[in-house]
């Protein structure tokens, strides 16, 4: 028969020390409640007993879980098949483990992203992706739950990580134009569920605002039919690559707002026995891990994936701790274009087409 050593137990301690369960736990968890000399002496008799306060009472005490929420507005099964999310999940989980704080990953329950966050019990919530009035976002906010946004409408009231999305989408038209690239193809990243309309002022719409101001520079435009959306991830891409041709459209370049999305699109031109750069030119969004290779490696804007998960822990716990700033810092991270093998000039066809227009 096995024998189960006894766990001792606080009222233990307060018996041997003389006191009560109350100053025990004042001792563990608010010393200062104490006089000096009491609040040693209760731990000292607690160590000779071998006591420990329990980790999931301690954090009741103190009304702490030490743990963070991250909200996503996609199913994880969705969202980690974008290898971006893997990378600033990476980010995030090494700041909160540098501070002793584990995560919750906080999907749509049964369809419902309320649902789920009315389950989780969380310290602070990083959210990635979801517009400022997103009804989650709004459900937290109500609650008081600190929360810093990733990838939105900044609020004035809470932190906020994001990077420069016009700027990196820019650089990415620039450089097909000066390739000689005149119609291209623009694939952006669906509202994460179809009752939600695009956020105006969210990634998609800033990078599209990017686009066209290089091409609107140039005196060119970007047509609203070249301008497609799909799932951010490689079936994603492919789905909305071979959509985009079976409605007869044959650009000579790819702006995807998404390397995942990007792999996708490459992958379906290659099954159309189309080369790349040489018919179709593909420029990606982010700088995955995989990105440099693939065949041939993806020309891509570079962002600080695992930063800007890191950046979005540590603004959280400033609020999280009680450190809270004079006014909620808004971090923005710079981008920058990579040129790889996927893109080079726009077929020669494409640049007799633009000669005859101009005659």
């Amino acid at each position: 028969m096995e024998l189960r050593t006894i766990r001792p137990r606080i009222a233990d301690v307060a018996r041997e020390a003389g006191v009560s369960k109350t100053a025990v736990s004042f001792a563990f968890n608010s010393p200062d409640r104490l006089a000096p000399e009491t609040a040693v002496r209760i731990r000292e008799i607690a160590e000779q007993l071998g006591y420990t306060p329990h980790p999931v009472a301690r954090m009741l005490t103190q009304r702490q879980t030490l743990t963070i929420g991250v909200l996503t507005p996609q199913a994880l099964s969705v969202i980690f098949s974008n290898p971006f999310f893997g990378a600033f999940s990476e980010g995030v989980a090494g700041a909160a483990e540098e501070s002793g704080y584990a995560l919750h990953f906080i999907s749509p329950l049964h369809g419902s992203l309320a649902g789920a966050m009315s389950r989780a019990t969380v310290d602070g919530v990083v959210a990635i992706g979801l517009s400022d009035d997103h009804p989650e976002v709004e459900q937290i906010r109500r609650a008081g739950v600190p929360i810093v946004l990733v990838d939105s409408t900044a609020l004035p009231e809470h932190g906020s990580v994001e990077i420069d999305d016009v700027g990196g989408a820019r650089a990415a038209a620039e450089h097909l134009i000066a390739l000689g690239h005149r119609n291209v193809l623009v694939i952006g990243v669906e509202p994460p569920a179809p009752s939600l309309a695009m956020d105006p002022d969210g990634v998609t719409s800033r990078r599209l605002r990017g686009y066209r101001e290089a091409f609107a520079a140039a005196g060119l435009e970007i047509p609203d039919d070249n301008v497609v959306v799909g799932p951010a991830s490689i079936d994603g891409g492919i789905a909305v690559l071979n959509r985009a041709w079976e409605d007869g459209m044959r650009p000579t370049g790819v702006l995807a707002m998404s390397d995942a999305m990007a792999i996708g699109a490459m992958r379906a031109l290659r099954d159309m026995r189309l080369t790349i750069p040489g018919d179709v030119s593909v420029v990606g969004f982010d700088d995955i891990d995989l990105a440099p290779h693939v065949d041939p490696p993806l020309t891509t804007v570079h962002q600080p994936i695992r930063r800007k998960g890191e950046e979005a822990v540590r603004l959280l716990l400033t609020v999280v701790q009680r450190r809270e700033l004079a006014s909620p810092e808004h971090r923005r991270l710079e981008t920058r274009l990579i040129v790889r093998g996927s893109t080079g000039p726009a077929p020669l066809e494409a640049h007799r087409e633009v000669a005859g227009a101009n005659d």
